[in-house]
Formats: C-alpha cells, structure tokens, sequence
C-alpha cells in the first residue's frame, strides 16, 4: 500500500470545487429569494442564503464565525423575521402587486455592480497568497466559551424557538 499525499495545491482545488458548489446553491437561493411571491418561502429561501454563507466560514476553517452566523442570523434575525410576517397579518400565499414600478432599473444596475465586483476581484487577487498567521484569537474564545457551555446553549436556542413557534401559533388564531 502506497500513502497518499496530498499537496497544497490538491487542497485548494478541493476547496475551490467546494466554494463553487456552496456559490451556485446560494445564487439560486438568492434568486429565488428576490423572484418568490410568497413573503414565508422568501424567508425560508433565505435560510438558505444565510445557511450557505456559514458553510462558506467553514470552509474557510472559520468554524466560531460559521457557528455565530448560524446562532445569530438564522436562529434570531429569521425568528424575527418570520415572527414580523406571522404577527402583522401578512397575507399568506401568494401576493399580488409586489412589483416596483422602477423594476427595469434593476436590471442594468445588478450587471453594471456585477462588471464591478469582477474587475475588482481580478484585478484584487492576481497571484498574491496571504501570510499564514496562525490561530487567531477566536479559536481561543470559541474553544474558552463553548466548549463547556455548548448543550445548554443549544437547548435553550431550541427552548425559545419552541416559545416562538407557539407565540406565533396562538397570535394567528383566526
């Protein structure tokens, strides 16, 4: 039996692939965040947009970030969010009139920031490589705050979504 080694160059390719797979399923998300007539399913849609960013951290070996990503922008701004659409009433399903009547600007405006943000990322990178500067600061946190403390503040993250599905339930009683 031969060992497999592999080489740096190995690694990022699986982690380019990797980047390229997560991108192109939080595009779609994105895209059907913007194009959904139901308020709820642009919600959920966005989850997923939010859920793909965390797994962008992790693949950037930036677990505290990912797990903060995960704890305070999908456990409570989407609570809020869904908490917004089920107390003022929205109505559910589908919804009509959403569309801006300026909507043909947008067009134009997301290519030309697109042109944009692609020169600026060719021209940024070229063959420059950041400096490995080892663990940061946040593995020392991460590691000091929840190693010990992290079922409790799991079962208390699923404690209040429990309370806040069950607000949400008793405030559409129609």
């Amino acid at each position: 039996m031969s060992a497999i080694v592999l080489a740096a160059d190995d690694i990022n390719v699986a982690q380019n692939i990797g980047f390229g797979i997560i991108a192109f399923f939080m595009v779609f998300a994105a895209l059907c965040v913007v194009s959904t007539k139901n308020v709820v399913h642009a919600a959920l849609w966005l989850v997923l947009v939010l859920a793909g960013v965390a797994a962008q951290y992790v693949l950037a070996a930036a677990e505290f970030v990912a797990v903060s990503q995960v704890l305070v922008y999908i456990g409570a701004v989407m609570v809020l969010f869904l908490f917004g659409i089920m107390l003022t009433r929205a109505q559910i399903g589908r919804e009509r009139g959403l569309m801006n009547k300026g909507w043909g600007w947008a067009v134009p405006v997301a290519l030309l920031l697109l042109g944009v943000l692609t020169w600026a990322a060719l021209d940024f990178t070229g063959k420059d490589t950041l400096p490995d500067k080892g663990p940061t600061p946040t593995t020392e946190i991460s590691d000091n705050v929840l190693s010990p403390y992290l079922v409790p503040f799991l079962a208390i993250s699923f404690i209040l979504l429990a309370a806040a599905i069950g607000a949400i339930v008793l405030a559409r009683k129609d």
